[in-house]
């Protein structure tokens, strides 16, 4: 039969000696600080920071199910069998036909590319639908743009080029 000698490393023999030199009362001081600083470590290093983990997985889940309930809600995308109806004619008869469904009053002008249509004073959204409409309902194609502030407020001057 072996014998086996546990060895002590210095440090503990050391830790063991103050130990053994705390009077009864610092012991029990020393202890109970102990077991506080063993709790504040758990708590603020394991379980708050699996609690926080465990808050920010739920809200991911909330997330992706709302948006995973908007994907099941909406429509199916693809080709739709009723697209906006393609406007005919020349250019010129484009701009001012759409123009007049927004209610601008628009002068248009030819250019060796296509046309120049300009609205003098306008409300700002009427414009920007006007010109998604063209891009909608038409093969004519923006080039440039020129949208410039009027004094009045959501009020613009506007300039495009299309070439189509």
């Amino acid at each position: 039969m072996r014998l086996i000698r546990i060895v002590e490393h210095p440090t503990v023999e050391r830790m063991r000696v103050w130990w053994i030199g705390l009077t009864p009362r610092e012991r029990v001081l020393v202890g109970a600080l102990g077991v506080l600083l063993t709790i504040a470590i758990l708590v603020f290093g394991v379980v708050k920071p699996i609690q926080a983990s465990r808050a920010e997985s739920f809200a991911d889940i909330r997330t992706y199910e709302t948006l995973m309930a908007r994907v099941h809600a909406a429509p199916a995308l693809g080709p739709q069998a009723t697209g906006p109806q393609q406007r005919t004619g020349t250019a010129a008869e484009i701009v001012t036909q759409s123009a007049a469904a927004f209610g601008l009053q628009v002068q248009v002008e030819a250019t060796p590319t296509g046309v120049r249509a300009t609205v003098a004073d306008a409300p700002y959204d009427a414009v920007v639908n006007w010109m998604a409409d063209i891009a909608r309902t038409s093969t004519l194609a923006a080039t440039r743009v020129d949208i410039q502030k009027r004094p009045t407020p959501a009020r613009v001057f506007a300039q495009i080029e299309y070439r189509g």
